[in-house]
């Protein structure tokens, strides 16, 4: 049976060093079965986390299940990809030579309302 993936911060793990790990394989593993992760070290820095074959199996899984939900979501929203494009199609303007220049005269200049001051219901 498959476990709720559960990710403790990697300086809240069972540490062990690697030179344990060769000695007391038994016990690293009975650490593993019973806490699902083990951080292991070489001189006090964090080389690895040895997790269970459930956890493993458990990632495996949820890695599967969100590529899945990813490729489906693309296919269901045509209209937001076509929408990326055109933003995307758009931001790119700002990359050409001078668009900082243009922006910035841009703002400098007073707006043109044409007469046309429409206030909000609160003024």
């Amino acid at each position: 049976m498959l476990h709720a993936l559960k990710f403790d911060p990697i300086t809240e793990l069972t540490r062990t060093t690697a030179s344990s790990v060769k000695e007391h394989w038994r016990k690293v593993m009975q650490d593993v079965r019973d806490q699902q992760a083990v951080l292991v070290t070489n001189h006090n820095e964090p080389q690895a986390v040895i997790i269970s074959a459930e956890q493993y199996q458990a990632l495996q899984a949820q890695v599967v299940g969100l590529q899945r939900d990813l490729a489906s979501l693309r296919e269901q929203s045509p209209v937001l990809q076509q929408l990326r494009d055109s933003f995307d199609a758009r931001l790119s303007s700002l990359d050409a030579a001078g668009a900082g220049n243009k922006a910035r005269a841009l703002l400098r200049k007073p707006a043109r309302l044409k007469g046309k001051v429409a206030a909000g219901t609160g003024y």
